[in-house]
């Protein structure tokens, strides 16, 4: 491990440290007429505690209406399906959520949470709390009320990028009843996990909570590889359930991983292994390439977050929400490819990377409910300004290290060549967004929605001499984009709605925070949607079904001029359309479900490379499926069981190299021994599938092998 790093005791014990914090500040419109048409209050007041898989409402304050009347697709995984599935990181949840695949770190894309949705990558559209979240690491799950997942361009609420759609995380936060909760968890290949949930009032208006988290695992069905983490989440909330409300919270979480970027694809080149060309070589998916005295990856991640809110009326609501988000990784990565002779010896390119990535970001949203007439509106309109900064150092080593045999790698082989330090890149983006949404109830059967988007961004990109003093070039951008969503909605009955929605979104070339002279001074890809849906609550209310078809476009897809490999052009067109499927909710009383089924159709339309118009864009499978659902036995028994499909998958537009189909069966069993104690136990990936997880261009990540783990629910 680098000098600096986590230490094994520190990774390997819980903290209980609860971290004092006290920061505000706020100003409150003027007072709004008080005897003003009253509607049904939309409350922000934290998140809402659910029970059971259904969800009535995302938790951004941006949508306004319950899930039922929302006009797009929105998948939200509550916290009680997490803690029954043993879902540890934000993948985990994910695969409940069909139309998401994984992408493989690789070139300039570190490994972490890298997905995409709908066929188009999602890295950058990952949010915490309606907050965009840069880092370059795997998001636990220990201090998560729900994940909310919302299909197709959104720009018009998040502001660039979420062509496919994007991923917001809802935090844990401090509410009116005192409780705490511990769970410790054992299990095959080294599985340990503890944690604790605390929440106490303190007086009759206010409450502080305190999430802690530890865990370290091997990886099951992947030979030397390990993830060992630790986190702590606590926050405090004033004046719950008045008028005037703040929330102060915090998030440490440190990581000490072993990376892996899995197995090479067999290059067309290769020889030896001709047979094999652009497939999975034949071997054991245990097969590990790196080098265990080398290769580490140390993750630092804080965030605080400082949320104000008033009530002026039951009509009128400001809200200011200030966050501080910082990532630092470190790291070290063999790269597995092949040798150039033509052998079955891989070399293991070195990948190292020293980045830092940070945000200040301050949203100041006013919630308005008022008529015109006999329209009655729901109406959101804000005011976002965020600094975004990564500063990035790779590390190269003038030699490979030494070779290791294809069938039978040494992990533990010596390495004489010392990573050297290169330039270091710094990007930083400042951004300015006014916004506004509205949603007009013309009648009980009829709403318009509406939303608008300005976005004005500045980035400045430097490249610097590894010591960071002495500049080598400086490259600028600035933009100012319009988006914009609506959408109509027609309820033919309370419990049904029917809708048809328009949106768009945008890829500035700035979008990772880096420019070059090639890119500098394109304009931003432009991305469009359309999508007609229906949703249906049955069964008292207690059951959601929807099903949706859509088609989203990029027009000007930005590509590799195919004359000139230093130059980019605008001329590529790409489209995804299918159908969505959902359903989730209970069935009976003793039975819930939560299920979803994605077809998706890619097509590269046209190319500056005519060599890949007509073929299917990466990582799209075709169709994918997911279910999950849990049984009251009762007598204190729960059981429950899943299944994962994924289809065949493209690594790139060149479409000549597939990551297989597969399936995944997971299964859980729970005891109540008293109402303060659960045992439950996990089995996943029950058949122990051998498969693709994430796909890259030169190497593909296996996914995880079968594993079972114990936990003990424990509540006081």
């Amino acid at each position: 491990m680098a000098s600096g790093g986590i230490t094994s005791t520190q990774h390997k014990t819980l903290l209980t440290t609860a971290v004092g914090l006290a920061l505000t500040s706020s100003t409150l419109l003027a007072h709004a007429d008080d005897n003003s048409l009253q509607l049904p209050v939309v409350s922000i007041e934290g998140n809402q505690v659910e029970e059971g898989y259904k969800v009535e409402k995302a938790a951004s304050p941006k949508y306004t209406q319950p899930l039922l009347d929302t006009g797009k697709t929105i998948t939200v995984i509550p916290e009680e399906v997490i803690k029954e599935q043993g879902a540890t990181t934000l993948r985990d949840v994910l695969r409940n959520v069909t139309g998401i695949s994984i992408q493989a770190g690789e070139g300039g894309t570190p490994a972490g949470d890298n997905m995409s949705i709908r066929g188009f990558n999602a890295r950058t559209d990952i949010y915490v709390d309606g907050v965009r979240d840069l880092g370059t690491y795997t998001r636990d799950s220990f201090n998560l009320e729900q994940v909310e997942v919302a299909k197709g361009p959104s720009s018009s609420m998040s502001g660039r990028g979420s062509t496919g759609g994007s991923i917001n995380l809802v935090s844990k936060a401090p509410r009116l009843d005192s409780f705490t909760t511990a769970s410790v968890g054992l299990g095959t290949d080294e599985y340990k996990r503890a944690t604790i949930d605390t929440n106490q009032t303190i007086g009759s208006n206010s409450a502080i909570r305190l999430n802690v988290m530890g865990y370290d695992a091997d990886t099951a069905g992947r030979n030397e590889v390990y993830n060992s983490r630790w986190g702590v989440a606590p926050s405090v909330a004033f004046g719950l359930e008045t008028d005037t409300r703040v929330t102060v919270s915090y998030q440490h979480i440190q990581e000490d991983n072993m990376p892996d970027y899995g197995i090479p694809w067999v290059p067309t080149t290769n020889t030896a292994l001709a047979d094999y060309a652009d497939k999975a070589p034949p071997v054991n998916f245990d097969n590990f390439y790196g080098l265990v005295e080398r290769d580490y990856e140390d993750i630092v991640s804080d965030s605080l977050k400082v949320a104000a809110e008033h009530d002026f009326n039951d009509n009128v609501t400001l809200r200011n929400q200030f966050t501080y988000t910082r990532s630092d990784r470190d790291s070290i990565i063999s790269t597995p490819r092949f040798n150039a002779d033509g052998s079955t010896d891989i070399k293991r390119e070195l990948k190292g990377r020293d980045q830092v990535d940070s945000i200040f970001d301050n949203q100041t949203d006013l919630t308005l409910h008022f008529a015109t007439g006999q329209v009655k509106h729901d109406l959101v309109t804000g005011i976002q300004l965020t600094r975004e900064k990564e500063e990035t150092i790779t590390r190269n080593v003038s030699s490979s290290s030494a070779l290791t045999d294809l069938y039978n790698p040494n992990p533990y082989d010596s390495y004489s060549a010392v990573p050297e330090r290169t330039p270091a890149n710094v990007g930083v983006t400042n951004t300015q967004s006014l916004y506004v949404n509205d949603t007009l109830h013309l009648n009980p059967q009829w709403q318009l929605n509406g939303g608008l988007r300005l976005d004005h961004s500045d980035t400045d990109y430097t490249v610097k001499t590894a010591s960071r003093t002495v500049p080598l070039g400086t490259y600028s951008n600035n933009e100012t984009t319009l988006s914009y969503q609506a959408g109509v909605n027609y309820k033919p009955r309370e419990n049904g709605s029917i809708y048809l929605s328009y949106g768009n979104s945008f890829n500035p070339s700035a979008e990772g925070l880096a420019l070059s002279d090639a890119t500098k001074d394109l304009e931003p890809e432009k991305n469009r949607s359309y999508e007609l849906g229906t949703k249906w609550e049955l069964l008292d209310s207690k059951l959601l079904l929807s099903a949706a078809v859509f088609r989203t476009e990029k027009t000007n897809a930005r590509e590799t001029d195919p004359d000139d490999s230093t130059l980019y052009v605008m001329n590529g067109k790409q489209r995804v359309q299918g159908l969505e499927l959902g359903a989730v909710g209970q069935i009976t009383p003793q039975w819930q479900v939560i299920a979803s089924y994605t077809y998706m159709k890619s097509k590269v339309v046209s190319s500056a490379d005519e060599d890949i118009v007509g073929h299917e864009l990466s990582n799209t499978p075709r169709n994918s499926f997911s279910l999950w659902s849990d049984y009251d036995v009762g007598y204190g028994i729960k059981v429950g069981a899943g299944a994962q499909y994924v289809d065949d998958r493209y690594n790139s537009t060149a479409n000549l190299r597939i990551a297989p189909s597969y399936t995944l069966y997971d299964a859980t069993v729970s005891y109540a021994v008293n109402p303060d104690v659960t045992l439950r136990l996990n089995l996943h990936n029950i058949t122990d599938e051998d498969y693709i997880d994430s796909v890259g261009g030169g190497h593909f990540v296996p996914g995880t092998g079968r594993y079972a783990t114990l936990t003990a629910d424990v509540s006081f």
